[in-house]
């Protein structure tokens, strides 16, 4: 059971800010599928690869496998290799940390990112913490109060140390 950092607690992003989260990214990956589907409906036309057209065209058992996937993907990449955020983490300033206080490992956020398939987990944030959040230990805080608050602790450590002159 990873360690969890009451400063990491008190910084988390609010309900609203969680929600704005949510919905920006939807309309991003929303805006991403739509390309991807007239890139898909293009290829076919000159291939005739039956693929594309299923990419763009498919039953909608099909299009839920995809959908899935491509939300899965863009949250991995973004969050792995962005430093714990999404487009919509960096409007709104906010990114994922481990409870710990560490960067998030990649095991985290493929955790993270597959936890986001099951059924109403985009709604799950309302409550205490998100399913995405409490199934890999991480939280999703505000970068400015949790590096103040950072910022203040260890001036205050420093305190009773001696300068060097």
């Amino acid at each position: 059971m990873k360690r969890i950092l009451n400063i990491v607690e008190y910084n988390k992003a609010s309900s609203w800010m969680r929600l704005a989260n949510n919905f920006l990214d939807f309309i991003i990956l929303y805006v991403i599928n739509y390309i991807l589907s007239i890139i898909s409906n293009f290829l076919y036309e000159v291939t005739s690869i039956e693929f594309f057209y299923l990419y763009s065209n498919g039953n909608i058992l099909w299009q839920f496998f995809i959908g899935n996937f491509n939300y899965c993907l863009y949250y991995f990449l973004m969050e792995n290799y962005l430093d714990g955020r999404t487009v919509a983490k960096y409007i709104t300033g906010t990114k994922v940390i481990s409870t710990d206080g560490t960067k998030p490992t990649t095991r985290q956020i493929i955790l993270r990112s597959l936890s986001r398939i099951v059924p109403f987990d985009g709604l799950s944030f309302l409550g205490v913490n998100g399913w995405h959040d409490s199934w890999s230990y991480t939280r999703v805080i505000n970068i400015k109060n949790y590096q103040a608050e950072i910022q203040a602790k260890s001036e205050i450590e420093a305190l009773g140390k001696k300068e060097i002159a």
